[in-house]
């Protein structure tokens, strides 16, 4: 049997909740996941892009608000879309955000901002879908860190710490659960090609006194595969960390970078 068998088998008839998943990694997720037979709501703080990722994806799938930095949101629409799926048993909690500056010129708000999002997100989505998991027995939970989790990132300093803390809370996490069979894994992501990047882009160009050519050439050149990542280079990842094909992982941090160095 192929892996591409073994995951479609397994996932079909699934059901996830993937959040920031109207575009760019999330929404590559929920395709990849989608594509394999898992039914998918779509969780975004743009709940219309929500739906509308989600309605693209058929008529089985659902689009819902959440704003994963208050405790409020993340528990009604994690029921609203248990509701709506009769349940889900895989959880991608892939919303995050970034900001770029110096280190020492890092504003209190960009700080609060980068860990409400990136790493309070992960800890309230991941504690409800713990919960519902330890009540039905079964679950896996994917979060999105970041090659910057691995390598502090100048002038990302902030966000660096932000994603190092969600590699912390996914190792600790996963072995609370294990004992549940409930996996925890993270992927960690290189330089991709997203709108978060675009702006990151603008940002580093300015702050480095070079162009945006110049700033994609450098991570281009950074990366051993030569190109630029693609969401979908992520979602594939994701993909087998949601099934059985990786039933003996979790508490894992895994590079998907196209070679990018790390420790």
């Amino acid at each position: 049997m192929t892996e591409q068998a073994l995951i479609g088998s397994d996932l079909k008839g699934r059901k996830a909740i993937v959040t920031g998943g109207a575009r760019g990694i999330g929404g590559a997720i929920a395709a990849a996941l989608a594509a394999h037979g898992v039914t998918v709501t779509i969780a975004d703080l743009d709940a219309e892009a929500a739906k509308a990722a989600a309605a693209a994806l058929g008529p089985e799938h659902s689009g819902i608000g959440i704003d994963v930095r208050k405790r409020e949101s993340v528990e009604a629409a994690m029921e609203a879309a248990a509701e709506a799926m009769g349940g889900y048993d895989i959880l991608c909690a892939n919303a995050g955000v970034s900001t770029m500056n110096r280190a020492v010129d890092l504003t209190d708000e960009e700080w609060d901002f980068n860990f409400d999002v990136n790493t309070r997100g992960v800890f309230l989505t991941n504690q409800v879908a713990a919960r519902h998991f330890l009540s039905t027995g079964k679950g896996v939970i994917v979060n999105t860190a970041s090659l910057a989790a691995k390598v502090g990132a100048p002038l990302l300093a902030h966000y660096s710490a932000s994603k190092f803390a969600v590699l912390g809370w996914t190792q600790g996490l996963a072995r609370e659960l294990a004992p549940a069979g409930i996996r925890v894994n993270a992927v960690c992501p290189g330089f991709v090609r997203t709108g978060m990047q675009e702006r990151e882009v603008g940002w580093e160009a300015e702050l480095r006194g070079i162009s945006p050519e110049a700033v994609i050439a450098d991570y281009v050149s950074q990366t051993p595969l030569g190109r630029l990542e693609e969401p979908e280079d992520i979602a594939g990842l994701a993909v087998f960390l949601c099934s059985g094909a990786s039933g003996f992982m979790t508490g894992q941090g895994i590079n998907v970078t196209g070679g990018v160095y790390t420790t």
